[in-house]
C-alpha cells in the first residue's frame, strides 16, 4: 500500500484550517501554526493518520465486512459516489436520516418496500392501478431511492463508518458511538478529534477531500483484491486435496471366480460310454 505523499496534500490545500476564533481546542495537537488568523494543520501528522486509517480500512474490507461512507456536503458528494460506489461499499450522499443505525430494522423495512414496488412494476400489478395511484407509488419509490438507494445491499449494521466533516454529520457520529461502531473521519480545526481514527485535514476543499478519498479507496480496493486472491487460492487447495484423496483410494480387489467343470455334451458322453464297454 503506497504511503501518502506530503507534497500532494500541500498542493491540495489540505493544511488550511478554519479561523482561529472558530477553532476547537481539542485540535491543538494537530495544529502546526497560525497565519493571518487562520490555523495551519500539521500535514506530517495528517500523513501518519491517513496511513493508519487506510491500513485499518484495508483489513476490514479484506475480512469481507461493509464500511458505510457518509458525506452529504456538496464538496464531498461527487468524490464519494465516484470512488466508493464502484467498490460496492454503501454510502450516504444526500441526507442522513435519524435512526439509520440505531433503528436499522425500520430502515430495512423501507428498503424492502422499494423491492416490493419494483416487483409490482414487473409482475403487471401497476396495470391494475389508477394513474393517480401509480404516480404516488412512483414518487414514493424515487424518494426512498434518493435516501436509501445506496445502502439497499447493506443487510446488517456496518463494521465501520467513514465520515467527511464530523461536525455536519454529528447525528451519525452519535449513533455510531452509541452502537460502538468504529468511526473514521476527516476532522478540521473546528471539529472534535474524539473518534477512533481522526484524519486532521481541510474538510471544505474539494481537492483535499478527493485526494484523501483516493488513498482510502485504493486501500479498500487492495483489501478486496487480497480477499479475492485468498479465496481463489483456498478453492484451488481444496480442489487439489479432493483430487489427491480420490487418487489415493485403492481399487477394490475382485475375487477370482473358480472355474467350474464344463458340462459334457451328449456326443462326448456317448463316446465315453463306448470306450468303457470296449
Amino acid at each position: 500500500m503506497p504511503r501518502t505523499n506530503f507534497k500532494e496534500l500541500l498542493d491540495a490545500g489540505a493544511h488550511f484550517g478554519h479561523l482561529k476564533r472558530k477553532w476547537n481546542p481539542e485540535m491543538a495537537p494537530y495544529i502546526f501554526m497560525e497565519r493571518n488568523g487562520i490555523h495551519i494543520i500539521d500535514l506530517n501528522k495528517t500523513v501518519v493518520k491517513i496511513d493508519e486509517a487506510a491500513s485499518a480500512l484495508k483489513q476490514i474490507a479484506k475480512s469481507g465486512k461493509k464500511i458505510l461512507f457518509v458525506a452529504t456536503k456538496k464538496q464531498a458528494k461527487s468524490s464519494i459516489v465516484e470512488k466508493i460506489g464502484p467498490l460496492g461499499m454503501p454510502y450516504i450522499a444526500e441526507r442522513w436520516s435519524g435512526g439509520m443505525l440505531t433503528n436499522f430494522p425500520t430502515v430495512r423495512k423501507a428498503v424492502k418496500k422499494m423491492t416490493t414496488i419494483d416487483k409490482m412494476n414487473t409482475d403487471g400489478t401497476f396495470g391494475n392501478l389508477s394513474k393517480r395511484e401509480r404516480l404516488q407509488i412512483t414518487r414514493q419509490r424515487a424518494k426512498l431511492d434518493k435516501v436509501l438507494g445506496s445502502i439497499a445491499d447493506m443487510t446488517r449494521l456496518p463494521a465501520a463508518l467513514f465520515i467527511v466533516d464530523v461536525n455536519k454529520e454529528k447525528i451519525a457520529v452519535r449513533e455510531a458511538q452509541r452502537l460502538h461502531i468504529p468511526i473514521f473521519g476527516i476532522v478540521d480545526t473546528n471539529s472534535s478529534p474524539n473518534i477512533d481514527f481522526p484524519i486532521p485535514a481541510n474538510d471544505d476543499a474539494t481537492k483535499s477531500i478527493d485526494l484523501i478519498m483516493t488513498h482510502i479507496s485504493d486501500a479498500i480496493k487492495e483489501g478486496l483484491s487480497e480477499r479475492k486472491a485468498e479465496k481463489e487460492t483456498s478453492d484451488n487447495n481444496k480442489a487439489e486435496a479432493t483430487a489427491a484423496k480420490q487418487g489415493a483410494r485403492k481399487p477394490r480387489r475382485t475375487r477370482a471366480r473358480k472355474e467350474e467343470p464344463k458340462a459334457e455334451t451328449k456326443a462326448e458322453t456317448k463316446t465315453n460310454n463306448d470306450k468303457e464297454n470296449l
